[in-house]
């Protein structure tokens, strides 16, 4: 039997897409954005005058979005606040800037070496560059992410994890363990490489690094530069952990 014409595009996903559900997301999104206008506790009520939706409407988006993490209800129970996931994507776009006393470290660093020093923050979704070098800015922080073995702040990570990896892969990152940083050659940008150091919480996890970019030749003969990385990363440790 012959398929229907446009048959073969209907992915699961498109097919899923009913006519009302782009509409459902439009009206979500709203009410996300009134919560966010209004502050922790606004109440359904005032959401479902302030957007003039039905009262039962303003209420099934808003437990949708409550099951979905991108809203609490306040302890009352009466209103609503933005939630884990809202945060989370504004710290992907915008990561809060960190603290002055940190900063200074990094600042004084910069003076001393010359290239872009990067603060990075490790978590369980990657890492965010959390203090970017305004005179050298990193590479695309979107691909770092996607291609953690490519720089040496996310081999930092990985060796961390001790994911399973082919052979060659397993001897770098035992090799970072041991030698207590990674660095890379152009695998970003051609004829530049990185170093990367990390920081460490008392117990021993990584909670950040400090990263140098720099032209391929300055980093050949890395000693004096792993030094003054790991110094600031020691100065760093209690302020970050």
């Amino acid at each position: 039997m012959t398929a229907p014409r446009g048959a073969a595009d209907q992915t699961p996903a498109s097919a899923g897409l009913h006519a009302r559900q782009p509409k459902a997301i439009h009206s979500a999104l709203t009410v996300l954005e009134e919560v966010a206008r209004c502050g922790a506790g606004v109440t359904a009520r005032t959401i479902s005058d302030n957007l003039e939706l039905p009262r039962a409407t303003a209420y099934r988006l808003l437990n949708v979005l409550v099951q979905d993490e991108y809203l609490v209800r306040t302890p009352d129970l009466r209103g609503f606040a933005l939630g884990r996931k809202v945060v989370e994507l504004a710290s992907l776009v915008a990561p809060a800037r960190p603290p002055e006393a940190v900063r200074l470290i990094v600042d004084r660093l910069r003076e001393g070496i010359r290239g872009g020093v990067h603060l990075v923050r490790y978590g369980h979704g990657g890492l965010r560059v959390i203090d970017p070098d305004p005179d050298f800015p990193p590479s695309d922080r979107a691909h770092v992410n996607r291609f953690l073995s490519e720089s040496a702040m996310g081999r930092l990570l990985l060796a961390e994890r001790g994911q399973a990896a082919a052979a060659p892969a397993r001897q770098l990152y035992s090799d970072i363990r041991r030698q207590g940083f990674a660095h890379q050659f152009e695998n970003v940008k051609s004829g530049y490489g990185c170093l990367a150091v990390p920081i460490r919480d008392r117990s021993g996890g990584l909670v950040a690094g400090l990263c140098l970019s720099a032209p391929r030749t300055r980093l050949e003969n890395p000693t004096a530069l792993i030094e003054l990385l790991q110094g600031g990363a020691r100065d760093l440790a209690p302020l970050l952990a």
